[in-house]
């Protein structure tokens, strides 16, 4: 075993050369390093390659990366899981500058060092287990600092304290900003589709080509009572992803232009996303937001704000149940 003084950001290393340079026990998703006092040092968050992860039938909200966030479910596989021992540690970084190291699992006891792990927010959500029963976990979203490319462990700390000064200067978390929350249920027959369906159409939607998935959406709303729905060119929509229109000639709102964007992420929406969407709508147009995942505290609020134009919100769950109702087929784009 050759011990390393330094991690080179997508670099593999051995099991051991991680164990040993960073002092950590040699299992487990979440490795913490402790002093004789039992303060946490540093820790190492070991994660799974989507590609090397199970079937979604099994698994379907296995770890996840998206861009520079790694969604990552805490320890516990059966079961609801608590916010106590090794998961309740990552809580400190939000009050303590601990470096986190992240680490990707490519098999056979190698591991990729994706960077240094910022703790965004951490919320709880309902998945299937291993044996398929549902449960509540809890689900954390880490920034990824992919810069500077080499970590000397020596300077770890130094370093990651740097790193979040100016994290936490530039892109400011507000408390609304943390707070995942789940939206309330606008449709009364929502409750008639069995909870486990939902949860298992959600897992699956995440592993459709996000082109493919808008074209799903566009299916929805053709089913759904909309005319002229189209999905915008997969490059320079300028964040509008499907253009549609209201098409009952008793309603009220007939020929109402309405403009979506979708997102197929597991990473939480917040009100940055929502503020650009606005910005992106035509002036005449109703505005649709519609993800996989969920809407932070402050996302909901932004969208509701009393003196701009309203978005209509669709979460993961929401829309689940809403192509089920619509009966759907999702396999051919899979």
């Amino acid at each position: 075993m050759n011990a390393v003084t330094a991690f080179h950001v997508g670099e593999a290393y051995t099991n051991d050369q991680i164990r040993f340079s960073l002092g950590l026990e040699n299992l487990g998703g979440i490795r913490p390093s402790v002093d004789a006092r039992k303060n946490l040092r540093h820790l190492a968050i070991m994660t799974v390659a989507e590609e090397s992860a199970r079937s979604p039938a099994e698994n379907p909200y296995h770890d996840r990366i998206e861009g520079d966030v790694l969604i990552y479910t805490a320890q516990g596989r059966e079961g609801d899981q608590q916010l106590s021992g090794r998961n309740k540690r990552l809580l400190e970084q939000y009050t303590v500058p601990i470096p986190f190291f992240g680490f990707i699992n490519l098999g056979q006891q190698t591991y990729r060092f994706l960077g240094l792990l910022e703790l965004l927010r951490h919320y709880q959500e309902t998945q299937a287990d291993r044996k398929r029963v549902l449960r509540k976990v809890w689900v954390f979203e880490f920034g990824i600092h992919r810069q500077p490319d080499v970590i000397p462990i020596e300077q770890a700390s130094a370093i990651f304290a740097s790193l979040l000064s100016e994290s936490r200067r530039d892109n400011p978390l507000s408390d609304h900003e943390r707070e995942v929350t789940d939206l309330p249920s606008e449709s009364e027959h929502d409750s008639r589709v069995p909870s486990f369906e939902v949860e298992d159409l959600r897992g699956r939607l995440l592993q459709i080509r996000p082109y493919r998935f808008e074209h799903l959406i566009k299916e929805l709303l053709d089913v759904s009572g909309f005319s002229n729905a189209s999905v915008t060119s997969a490059s320079g929509d300028g964040g509008i992803d499907i253009n549609a229109y209201v098409d009952d000639a008793n309603d009220f709102f007939a020929g109402t232009h309405v403009q979506a964007q979708v997102k197929r992420w597991r990473h939480s929406v917040g009100s940055v996303e929502i503020n650009q969407f606005r910005g992106a709508l035509s002036t005449t147009a109703k505005g649709v937001f519609i993800t996989t995942s969920h809407y932070t505290r402050a996302a909901i609020m932004e969208a509701r704000h009393v003196s701009k134009p309203c978005i209509t919100l669709i979460d993961g769950s929401r829309l689940s149940s809403m192509i089920i109702q619509a009966r759907l087929t999702t396999q051919n784009l899979f």
